[in-house]
Order: structure tokens, then sequence, then C-alpha cells
């Protein structure tokens, strides 16, 4: 834990926890296997590719969700980067939490607007 009491590591933690609930199960025993230390010499080989990838995501088959994976992965065997991909992530996090709830909120506006409106016939 650092001066301003944030344990960045644990927040790594707590995203790649996130990302392994969010992929299939063999996806993320794959990843549960990178993050074990005797894994370095394939994790980190590996966290340049997704990286690489996550930026050129513009191609077909790579995608931008290689990016974060790649940097939590890096971050992992490069203690200094633990916390601007930690305060990256959680930017990251907040933004998409931000924009679902705007998703989940605009049908309901619809609906109400829908209601108030008489229906013609």
């Amino acid at each position: 834990m650092n001066s301003t009491g944030i344990d960045y590591k644990a927040e790594i933690e707590r995203h790649f926890v996130w990302f392994e609930d969010k992929i299939p199960a063999r996806a993320a025993r794959f990843i549960n296997w990178l993050r074990k230390p005797s894994s370095r010499l394939v994790r980190f080989p590996l966290a340049i590719l997704l990286i690489l990838g996550g930026i050129f995501s513009i191609l077909p088959i790579l995608g931008l969700w290689m990016l974060p994976l790649g940097l939590l992965l890096i971050a992992q065997d490069i203690p200094p980067l633990q916390k601007p991909v930690a305060q990256l992530l959680g930017w990251l996090e907040r933004k998409w939490l931000e924009r679902q709830a705007a998703k989940a909120e605009k049908p309901s506006r619809n609906q109400q607007a829908s209601h108030k409106r008489p229906q013609a016939k």
C-alpha cells in the first residue's frame, strides 16, 4: 500500500477477476495460469502482443479488449506500471459503467415519453 492508502496490486487483482468473470471458462483458466510466477516467460511476450493487438484493433480478429488485458499482464511483472495501469483501468471501468447506465436509462425515457403522447388512431 502506498501513502495515498490505495493498494494498486489489489486493484490490478480486482481487474483480473473482472476479466476472468467475463470470458469463457477455458480462457479464464489460461489467464489464471498466466498469472502464476512460473509463467513469466510466456506472460511478458504475450502481454506485449496483446498490447500491440489492442493498438491495432481496427484489423480483423484483433480487438480493443486486448489492450487492457495486456496492460494487466505486463503490470504484474513491472511494479512501477501498477499504479498507472490501475488508474487507467479504473477510469475505463467508470466510463464503461456510466455508458451502461446511460443506455439503461435511455429506453425508460422513451417509454415515459410514449405514455405521455396520445396515440393516433
